[in-house]
């Protein structure tokens, strides 16, 4: 939210200050410009007095004034008369200065909880063309900018004397031939510029001009004792309280390079270009074209220069197409220029030393307070002593003879028109604009108590004449002059506030105006807590005319909503949103994206997935026009992964835009993460070694281990046990600590807690679960597994377009194969017909680990397509395709939830899950057992001989051969058959004769 830098007083004064204008001979600019800064811009650091002021009322009463800011500027004359409305060129100069002010990217975040949220702020902002970094919590400076800029640049008008010029400065050099006739022609140029007829701008508070001689000495070439001479014959002319001898350039480049003298004007600079090129742009059509004017020659340099320095075009991007075919907008903010004559960021001030400063300084402090100040007081005197005068008539005699004669006033269209008031003009003389201009210098001399007096009679001698916008304008300064009083005699009267903001916007069509009002009150509000009171005004001030300034007064409106005692964190959010769309609107793309950035700390997690979708879409559309392509394909991202309630051609119009946005943007990545589909990571299962033949002819497998088979935690128990047995057996009868039982087939129910083992030369089969959660179809294929092996005491290399490792005979002998297993493919958005499916919903992926050839190998799904809202399994890796993309996806399984401790069922903990982390062993015997001619039923007591095949898959021998049984009683091998029986056995292979018996 905007923060005053020192207090809502001190902003409220600051905004209307004294105003002085300047006038220069061709010689003083000369020796000012040695500085890189004009007269102007010279003075403007030291523009804040340090020191009180004391001035007399009209009672005689002594009244101070502190803190006190004066305003100067340089002439710039202009025929054109005031409008109602921004200029295009003043807009756009609030466009620039709200543009060259942003946050600071990778600054350091605040966190602001605010009920149940944490919000995260930028604690720094940078304002592009200077090294300043400023620093505070939840600050919008860019606003701060905007708003300090606008009313600096509010144009003068007739009903209010506020920002006319009180006095012009007549700057000449002491090294002109003859100095006094330079200053009668400045004050003769004064004189023609006030009274001439010719120009309505620059406007001036009173007819008699205060006029401030300056003689300009540079101490680098001038006489000095010629300086003195000419002050003194000065002072003679113009009295001791008229003129004034400023020294300065006391310092030569070549002289004390190694002192640093600090540099106060950069800060003011980077306003005063933009706000030269308004001026200029405004009144160049119109400046007179005599060699006799120096400045104007100046202006038409400094309009040429500023015109290409500060020509910033912005292109837009339309809200409702789509990013395909559009081309990425540079909208990096153009530095200013070092060489640049209104300065920038080059050396000022160099030829000025600390004494300069103090000299400056004091010039400023002598003219406000030996000249300045006892011209105001003298004429709040002289317009007192009329207006008691003219109080000594019949008010109401005096209000008919003003009905009947006209009273002076010359109104455009006649009074008795209510419609048509706000057009109603007063001449110079009339006594309502007396007492206004009364009220004005009391305010700007801080004097509120009297200042609000007279704007209170004004404002009804206004109002009974029906002239609105003069009382809009007495009403609005009463409001803001009851707030100032010392001591607070009587509340802040908001009610003044609201009805000249109405008035300027609804009678007068005047939104400059109504928007300074909005922009005081707001501020006057806020500092007494009344946060909902100024969020409503300041979202009242929004309209279709100006997208900057709405989008501006919404973002600080939802700040209002969050600063609030019971912070409204929705209304927050929204009023985000609608500000980032009005910056979007206004083209302000990096203060669009910020606020929609911020409103989705209050939407996201809440279930509100439309409303995701829609900040998450504009974030990566903006991202994308921003050039950060990274946060551009995250969006999008976040769009896919959600479960999304969006219509299937919106669905599929997302989709569209992230392959666009991942296809053209640039990743370090070879292989991205892809959002699509979705993998069900626990329904994982992985097989160990060749799947087993369960039947062949009259051949019936031993085994009760298949891929497909449901989990049965009694009948695994089982054999775990028999497998007890036969490991005791072998060991004399001891288990070792380190046995842990074979599983072939792992899943969600089996025990994963530790590393299973895979055996070279045997494949592994992974089966993957993937989901499609929209209701588009997408088309996969070239679906493979990405995996690494890292072997005991070597290292390997990873090929990950085809998930291959290379490394010696070995190193492959033995090691761990880290399985973070990825899905490598690519897709599309496609629409396929139905029947077209390729209807599965396991994809199996076999990895066949080779000793010979050095090299894993797996298959490759070709071509697979993935129905809206269907379970399946897809991959895609296919060339030539639009709107392809290649990436992977991780396999993450997690584990088991923990139940054990008290801690665990406090906390949510999962245990881990290694079925995908496999440790490689060396070649093993692989065995397959088969029945050959086995019975299908059995009498009781009966006994029937079949067949038993051993048959030895693997290379490595397999010896030691050891049956175990629950019930061995019921079987016994007899002797060994030496012609098989089966032709379609192995080589290495076993057949015993077996006899069975089943009793009871």
């Amino acid at each position: 939210m905007a923060q005053c830098v020192h207090s809502v007083q001190e902003f409220v004064q600051d905004s209307f200050v004294p105003m002085v204008a300047v006038l220069c001979s061709e010689e003083a600019e000369r020796v000012t410009r040695k500085n890189n800064l004009s007269f102007d811009e010279l003075l403007r650091p030291f523009c804040r007095l340090t020191s009180e002021g004391h001035i007399r009322d009209p009672n005689n009463q002594v009244q101070m004034v502190k803190n006190l800011r004066i305003c100067i500027n340089s002439i710039v004359p202009s025929p054109s008369s005031a409008s109602a409305s921004l200029s295009p060129a003043q807009r756009r100069l609030l466009d620039e200065v709200v543009l060259f002010c942003q946050p600071q990217e990778g600054a350091v975040t605040s966190v602001i909880t605010a009920g149940d949220y944490d919000f995260n702020f930028s604690s720094k902002f940078v304002l592009q063309g200077t090294e300043e970094h400023t620093e505070g919590l939840s600050t919008t400076p860019w606003f701060e900018a905007y708003r300090e800029t606008f009313l600096q640049s509010m144009p003068a008008s007739d009903h209010e004397f506020l920002n006319h010029y009180l006095a012009c400065l007549l700057v000449v050099s002491s090294s002109e031939a003859v100095p006094v006739e330079q200053f009668l022609k400045l004050s003769q140029e004064q004189h023609r510029i006030q009274h001439s007829g010719e120009y309505t701008h620059p406007k001036w508070f009173i007819p008699n001009t205060l006029k401030y001689y300056v003689l300009l000495h540079d101490m680098s070439e001038g006489d000095e004792q010629r300086a003195d001479a000419v002050y003194e014959d000065m002072k003679q002319r113009y009295g001791p309280q008229g003129c004034y001898l400023l020294k300065m350039n006391s310092r030569t480049f070549l002289a004390e390079t190694d002192e640093q003298i600090p540099d106060p004007w950069s800060q003011y600079l980077h306003k005063n270009n933009l706000h030269n090129q308004v001026s200029i742009e405004q009144s160049v059509s119109a400046v007179p074209t005599s060699n006799n004017v120096p400045y104007v020659c100046w202006a038409l340099k400094l309009w040429m220069n500023t015109l290409v320095h500060h020509n910033l075009q912005l292109e837009t991007v339309s809200s409702s197409g789509l990013l395909l075919g559009l081309p990425t907008v540079n909208t990096d903010l153009k530095k200013p220029d070092p060489d640049h004559p209104c300065g920038g960021t080059g050396n000022h001030g160099a030829c000025l030393t600390l004494n300069d400063h103090d000299h400056i300084r004091q010039f400023i402090q002598e003219f406000t307070f030996r000249g300045l100040l006892p011209h105001i007081e003298k004429n709040i005197r002289q317009l007192n002593d009329q207006l008691v005068s003219r109080k000594g008539l019949s008010r109401s005699l005096f209000t008919a003879t003003k009905k009947w004669f006209g009273g002076g006033k010359v109104p455009e269209k006649s009074v008795s028109e209510p419609k048509s008031t706000c057009g109603l003009l007063y001449p110079p003389e009339a006594p309502e604009l007396q007492i206004r201009k009364m009220a004005d210098l009391c305010f700007l001399v801080q004097h509120y108590e009297l200042a609000y007096s007279c704007y209170h009679t004004a404002k009804k001698d206004f109002l009974s004449d029906q002239a609105m916008l003069y009382a809009a304008g007495a009403l609005e300064m009463a409001a803001v002059s009851a707030f100032l009083q010392t001591g607070a005699p009587r509340p802040y009267p908001a009610h003044y506030m609201d009805t000249a903001i109405q008035t300027y916007k609804d009678v007068c069509k005047n939104m400059a105006l109504a928007e300074r009002c909005t922009l005081l009150s707001a501020e006057i509000l806020k500092s007494q807590g009344k946060y909902s009171e100024a969020a409503t005004l300041l979202i009242k001030m929004t309209s279709e005319d100006s997208d900057l300034r709405s989008a501006l007064l919404l973002e600080q409106a939802a700040h209002c909503f969050v600063n609030m005692r019971n912070p409204m964190l929705r209304k927050f959010a929204f009023h985000m949103i609608l500000a980032g769309h009005r910056f979007s609107k206004a083209g302000q793309r990096r203060h669009a994206l910020r606020c929609y950035c911020q409103a989705m700390q209050v939407y996201k997690g809440r279930g509100w997935t439309l409303a995701e979708d829609h900040i998450n879409f504009t974030i990566g559309r903006q991202s994308f026009t921003l050039r950060q392509p990274e946060n551009a394909v995250t969006a999008f991202r976040q769009i896919l992964v959600n479960d999304s309630q969006q219509t299937s051609t919106q669905q599929g119009a997302f989709l569209r835009e992230y392959l666009y946005v991942f296809k053209v943007s640039p990743c370090e990545a070879i292989l991205p993460e892809l959002p699509l589909p979705c993998i069900q990571g626990s329904a994982t299962r992985v097989y160990f070694g060749h799947e087993r033949r369960l039947a062949e002819g009259e051949k019936q497998a031993a085994t009760h281990v298949s891929l497909d088979q449901e989990y049965d935690q009694d009948l695994t128990a089982m054999w775990v046990h028999l497998e007890e047995q036969l490991v005791a057996s072998a060991n004399r009868g001891v288990i070792p600590v380190t046995f842990q039982p074979t599983q072939y087939c792992l899943n969600n129910q089996t025990d994963n807690l530790r590393l299973p083992l895979a055996v070279v030369e045997e494949p592994i089969i992974v089966e993957v679960t993937l989901r499609n959660p929209l209701k588009v179809s997408l088309e996969l294929s070239s679906l493979s597994l990405l995996w690494r092996f890292t072997a005991d005491g070597g290292s390997s290399s990873k090929d990950e377009a085809n998930g291959e490792v290379v490394t010696n005979e070995e190193s492959l002998a033995s090691g761990v194969g880290i399985w973070d297993i990825c899905l490598l493919y690519k897709y599309e958005c496609c629409s396929v017909p139905e029947k077209n499916i390729y209807n599965i919903h396991r994809l199996r992926i076999i990895f066949q680990m080779t000793l010979n050839d050095d090299i894993i190998t797996n298959e490759i799904i070709p071509v697979f397509h993935l129905s809206p809202e269907e379970t399946k399994m897809v991959s895609s890796k296919q060339t030539g395709l639009d709107m392809v993309v290649t990436g992977r996806q991780d396999l993450k399984i997690q584990g088991p939830r923990l139940n054990q401790t008290k801690e665990d069922k406090m906390l949510v903990r999962h245990g881990s899950d290694q079925r995908l982390n496999p440790i490689i062993t060396p070649p093993m015997p692989l065995m397959e057992v088969f029945f050959l001619k086995f019975p299908t039923a059995l009498l009781c007591g009966e006994i029937r001989k079949a067949y038993i095949e051993f048959c030895n898959v693997s290379a490595v021998a397999l010896c030691g051969l050891r049956v175990a049984s629950t019930h061995p009683s019921f079987f016994t091998f007899g002797s060994q058959v030496t012609t098989p029986v089966s032709p379609n056995s192995a080589e290495n292979y076993l057949i015993k004769c077996l006899f069975i018996k089943v009793s009871f």
